[in-house]
């Protein structure tokens, strides 16, 4: 077959797959009808073959780059991602996001490793020997926190608990956010950000825990943490494993280049990042309005015990019960790049 005959055989397949191309460009996703997208694969399939027969037998550039056009304006449009929606939001929060936390647990448990350890050992020193404790925090710092846990923060709940409870609340999201934040974009340091952060907010919050069990506040403490602790300490661990496995694709590329490690392992932190956040805006406004409230140190404890209950649930069993969407979809996507691959080396 000469290159002359060939473009008169294969010109029309290429005007309809332009086409219909530029019409399915203009339509959203939903829109798109199971025969059209039955068609654009085929074409596309046919295009791409169209496109390894023009480079192996050297026809023109010019012909080639016109193939080359229509091959990546198909592919962009065969793989665009759908629009965000709330919906997709809530199934990443209800089902992907305990679903990757599990797949990726090995993070998890290095980075509560590095956080739970130092926290325990500082706080055992601090409750036994406080002046231990002033080796590694402030003296000032620690008086203060003890003063804070000396009584309940409110007797009754009025217009001036309403007001100063927001205030608080809107602090606690920008801190908790921050502590987070620096614990995953640190991880891109090779993972020894992340490390030293996790190690040094365990210590410091270790050490303000013993001090305060020292000075025998820790009823006050603990009803006022265990509500909002499930959320908040749970999601800086979950921050931490977001920065290993960032650091991780960097160290660790296996059979990849250093890029595309960085990428795949990328996307999945920023994912784990992402709902560690939405965990932090929760404590945060559990932390804000709930732990301080004038109720029975028995009923925040009754109710701090749920939400720990209700957090391991939630990371352990979510989304087991559904399927992967996300997954099938990669797996096809995957299977039709080596089907047009292997058209390509034809």
């Amino acid at each position: 077959m000469n290159r002359e005959r060939f473009i008169r055989q294969r010109r029309d397949d290429w005007q309809q797959f332009e086409t219909l191309l530029n019409g399915m460009k203009k339509r959203r996703l939903t829109q798109w009808s199971g025969n059209d997208i039955t068609r654009l694969s085929g074409l596309y399939r046919s295009v791409c073959y169209d496109l390894s027969l023009v480079q192996s037998r050297e026809w023109g550039a010019r012909l080639e780059q016109y193939l080359n056009d229509l091959v990546a304006q198909g592919h962009n449009c065969l793989y665009r991602s759908p629009p965000g929606s709330l919906d997709t939001a809530l199934k990443f929060l209800s089902i992907g996001f305990p679903r990757l936390l599990r797949v990726r647990r090995h993070f998890f448990f290095v980075s509560l490793a590095l956080f739970a350890v130092p926290f325990l050992i500082a706080m055992v020193i601090a409750a036994i020997d406080p002046v231990m404790a002033e080796r590694i925090i402030d003296k000032t710092q620690m008086e203060q926190a003890g003063e804070s846990y000396s009584q309940d923060l409110y007797r009754e709940i009025d217009a001036s608990f309403a007001e100063e409870r927001s205030y608080m609340t809107g602090f606690y999201v920008w801190n908790n956010v921050g502590i987070a934040f620096r614990c995953f974009a640190l991880g891109a340091f090779f993972g020894i950000g992340t490390v030293v952060t996790l190690l040094f907010n365990g210590i410091m919050l270790g050490a303000v825990t013993g001090y305060i069990i020292n000075q025998g506040f820790a009823d006050n403490f603990f009803s006022f943490a265990i509500s909002h602790g499930s959320f908040e300490l749970t999601a800086i661990v979950i921050s931490g494993a977001a920065g290993l496995l960032l650091g991780w694709g960097m160290v660790h590329p296996g059979e990849l280049s250093r890029r595309e490690s960085l990428r795949v392992h990328g996307l999945d932190a920023i994912k784990l990042a992402s709902g560690a956040g939405f965990m932090l805006v929760i404590a945060a406004l559990i932390e804000g309005y709930f732990s301080p409230m004038a109720l029975p140190h028995s009923l925040k404890y009754a109710v701090g015990t749920m939400l720990w209950a209700l957090v391991f649930v939630y990371l352990v069993h979510g989304g087991r019960d559904t399927t992967d969407t996300n997954s099938t979809i990669d797996g096809r996507r995957r299977r039709f790049s080596a089907a047009h691959t292997a058209e390509y080396a034809k």
